[in-house]
């Protein structure tokens, strides 16, 4: 089976070149991480003789949730070294900035044996803990085979992916019973956890750690005074996707048409680096002023501008300026990618738009509508720059719905913290129990 497996991966790899090497050709976005990839990690990921874990988060995402996870477990194993992996670039920077209390960071290998083998030969984990549903069989074999415990922690298993795993039968089970513990967000990701092949004592509800993640602060460059300044209202479009940009910005020039909201500003933050440049020429193109996060630095001497639009091309600091946001649009929402995380605009009490497409996020997006704390718009039939448009209006002209809003956004939060401590409580006794065998 892992032959085959293998096999397969080495196929679609070798498809998959071609494009590989074009993109980096154009933003040198493979080629910066393939020796990681490939097993070939610097010398400093090495093991210095405390005991290591290792936490995998794969992308932006993962990384955040993964935050309060690693700050509890570097309060409680003290003589231990923390190394977090990803797999995206963009993960891999908001990792760097974000995480603190890591020692190291690195890209996750590929699956073929060899990468596999020499990134565990030089990590040397004392457990692996995944963040939500990061599985790949030869890594997790390697690590059975090595006595390493495999974790996975705020575990979820979307629609898709439990109807794609379910059709794979006896190699979906095999995987799953791999897994040394399954600490999942909700009873239904539990339940589908077992019906692929986890043994029922091995799977826990700890519920979701991304809502212990607290707000990040941003560098202190003047962005922040910009966008205080003279009280502008501001919409904050987070994370956009290829598609949702034109959306945004028609939606956002239609609210400015509005006499009371004539000076309203956007600050738009694409999810990935490698968007910034076309989207900074979509927004040149409107003829408003436009400031790009990159122009600001510490040594600045000439005074603060002060643009209609700010194009936020830097990552990990999104998070800190929530809190300037008169509203809060949340990207991958109004294209069929399953939407971004809205729990960090909730948690400073913002009030939130989204689009229909909230799948990976679906309970937390039904929870939130139920206390009136989120406002999504319909994509059935209906042009959605006429959508968001009259949701941001809404908004913006109404005081109290936005402040009603925002404080059910916060106190939708403040009700389900409590993950972080189930999760850190199962990597301790995880650990224990490996260490009395």
């Amino acid at each position: 089976m892992y032959l085959l497996y293998s096999l397969t991966l080495t196929l679609l790899f070798i498809l998959l070149l071609p494009y590989f090497a074009f993109k980096s050709i154009q933003t040198r976005k493979y080629l910066a991480n393939l020796g990681e990839r490939l097993g070939s990690l610097p010398p400093h990921l090495q093991s210095d003789g405390r005991p290591t874990l290792w936490i995998h988060a794969v992308s932006v995402g993962e990384a955040l949730a993964a935050i309060p996870l690693i700050n509890a477990l570097r309060k409680r194993l003290t003589g231990y070294r923390i190394v977090v992996s990803t797999t995206t670039l963009t993960g891999q920077s908001v990792a760097r900035s974000r995480i603190i209390a890591a020692d190291a960071f690195c890209y996750f290998p590929f699956d073929w044996a060899f990468s596999v083998r020499r990134a565990l030969s030089t990590i040397k984990p004392a457990i692996v803990v995944l963040m939500e549903s990061e599985l790949w069989p030869n890594f997790i074999r390697l690590c059975g085979e090595d006595s390493i415990p495999v974790m996975v922690a705020n575990g979820r298993i979307s629609d898709r992916s439990f109807g794609r795993a379910s059709k794979l039968g006896f190699i979906t089970r095999r995987l799953y019973q791999g897994i040394d513990r399954f600490a999942m967000q909700s009873e239904a990701d539990a339940d589908r956890a077992r019906a692929l092949g986890a043994s029922s004592d091995r799977v826990f509800v700890c519920g979701n750690l991304k809502y212990d993640v607290k707000p990040g602060s941003s560098s202190d460059t003047g962005l922040e005074e910009i966008l205080a300044r003279d009280h502008r209202p501001l919409i904050i479009a987070a994370s956009t996707l290829a598609g949702e940009d034109e959306i945004v910005l028609s939606s956002f020039l239609k609210v400015r048409e509005t006499q009371a909201l004539a000076k309203t500003r956007l600050l738009i933050a694409p999810r990935h680096p490698e968007r910034f440049r076309s989207v900074e020429q979509l927004l040149v193109g409107t003829g408003l002023s436009l400031l790009r996060r990159s122009e600001l630095n510490e040594n600045r001497t000439e005074p603060v501008p002060d643009p209609d639009i700010v194009l936020l091309d830097s990552m990990g600091e999104l998070s800190g300026l929530f809190r300037f946001g008169s509203v809060v649009f949340v990207g991958g929402s109004l294209v069929p990618t399953g939407g971004h995380n809205i729990l960090e605009p909730a948690a400073v009490a913002r009030p939130i738009v989204v689009g229909p497409h909230m799948d990976n996020f679906r309970e937390i997006t039904s929870d939130f509508l139920k206390r009136q704390a989120l406002v999504q718009i319909n994509g059935a039939g209906v042009d959605p720059s006429t959508s968001l448009t009259e949701a941001l209006l809404k908004i913006l002209q109404n005081a109290d719905f936005a402040n009603e809003l925002g404080l059910n956004a916060e106190a939708a939060v403040r009700s389900q913290v409590g993950a972080v401590d189930c999760l850190a409580n199962h990597v301790e006794s995880l650990l224990t129990s490996m260490t009395n065998r």
